[in-house]
């Protein structure tokens, strides 16, 4: 099969790997889309992985195409989206379904190969199937989506009537903005530094848009809020100063999530510690998402949910799309900052809506 290799920081190519080896209790699923993370960025031009070679990716939604010996409960030729954390299930953590905080976990994508190839194997119990409305495109962003959506319901606060403001404008920024209007909130401020995501705002109906190069977002939330600042500030870009500003846009007793990649060390001046403190402000941190092997209402499902209901565009955050053979000099020209981009889809064709995919743009 074809497949995106990080053979070491800085050297991605695609290659020829040999099919994954599908045990039991596992399947085959053959790729359709396969999303780029912040994450992956670094990992596969600075950072590097756990372990090399690897094949990245971990946003995935596909066709099931086999399954392993002895294996029931994933049907050959159904659509499913992959979780992709495969937790231990005998430490703490997992005995309470709580799987993202499993102190064993293996990742698809950075641990083991993921998605950025034609197959990957899963396990059947990460698996959920696309409903029928759904596209491979918007379903290969359910990973993100639902680690938006946890980003919101980490900080216990109901948001009907509440004003929410989000600092980063990319992908999960923005789908963090579509959540908070769907849970209710009054008023959505999005604040960043470039003006097309902005525009990628705007089009989604936002209308409370910050270009932060021209004014600072924390004046224009405290003046549109008559100095009460925002029930809950998402940090939602990873850079040091919007994490400031995130704190300092809460009112009294409000939450930030912390859900950027951090850049950078950042240094919270004694100040904003003390606001902090006599505020009774909090802060969250979220890496990933809830989901239920017993099929319980967790971030997953509600994304599916939404999706299918069409009150949540994931795939309008789409700017390009790409085949395995063209993805690693568009990755690399994102990378150098040549060509700017919202969310890259890495495809391998295997029907009508993976045609014509070679390095396109939306």
């Amino acid at each position: 099969m074809k497949a995106i290799v990080l053979e070491a920081a800085g050297q991605v190519g695609c290659r020829d790997l040999p099919m994954p080896e599908v045990p039991s209790g596992w399947a085959l699923i053959r790729v359709g889309w396969c999303g780029v993370c912040g994450s992956d960025m670094p990992r596969m031009f600075t950072k590097g992985a756990h372990r090399m070679p690897l094949v990245c990716g971990h946003e995935m939604a596909g066709v099931i195409a086999a399954l392993g010996p002895d294996t029931a409960g994933a049907p050959v030729g159904d659509r499913a989206v992959v979780f992709p954390l495969i937790w231990c299930g005998a430490c703490a953590a997992c005995e309470v379904g709580a799987y993202v905080q499993c102190e064993a976990y293996d990742y698809l994508g950075s641990r083991r190969d993921g998605g950025f190839a034609e197959y990957v194997a899963a396990p059947v119990r990460n698996l959920l199937p696309v409903p029928p409305n759904v596209s491979l495109a918007s379903a290969a962003m359910t990973e993100p989506a639902a680690v938006a959506l946890h980003a919101l319901r980490t900080t216990g606060l109901p948001l009907v009537g509440r004003d929410v403001a989000v600092f980063g404008a990319g992908p999960i920024g923005l789908l963090t903005a579509q959540w908070a209007r769907i849970m209710g909130a009054k008023r959505v401020f999005i604040s960043d530094v470039v003006a097309a995501k902005l525009e990628m705002a705007l089009g989604l109906g936002f209308e409370y848009l910050i270009d932060a190069t021209e004014q600072s977002a924390v004046d224009a939330i405290r003046e549109a809020t008559h100095g009460a600042g925002v029930a809950v500030a998402v940090e939602a870009a990873g850079v040091p100063q919007t994490l400031l500003a995130a704190i300092r846009s809460v009112g009294r007793g409000g939450r930030v999530t912390l859900l950027g990649n951090p850049s950078a060390d950042v240094t919270l001046p004694a100040e904003l510690i003390s606001r902090i403190m006599r505020q009774e402000i909090a802060l969250c941190g979220v890496w990933n998402s809830t989901y239920s092997v017993l099929g319980g209402a967790d971030d997953w499902r509600a994304v599916l949910n939404a999706m299918a209901a069409g009150t949540l565009d994931a795939e309008r955050l789409v700017s390009h799309r790409a085949s395995l053979s063209a993805a690693p000099d568009l990755l690399r020209a994102i990378h150098a900052r040549t060509i700017s981009a919202s969310k890259v889809l890495v495809g391998a064709p295997i029907g009508p809506e993976l045609a014509g995919t070679e390095g396109s743009e939306l």
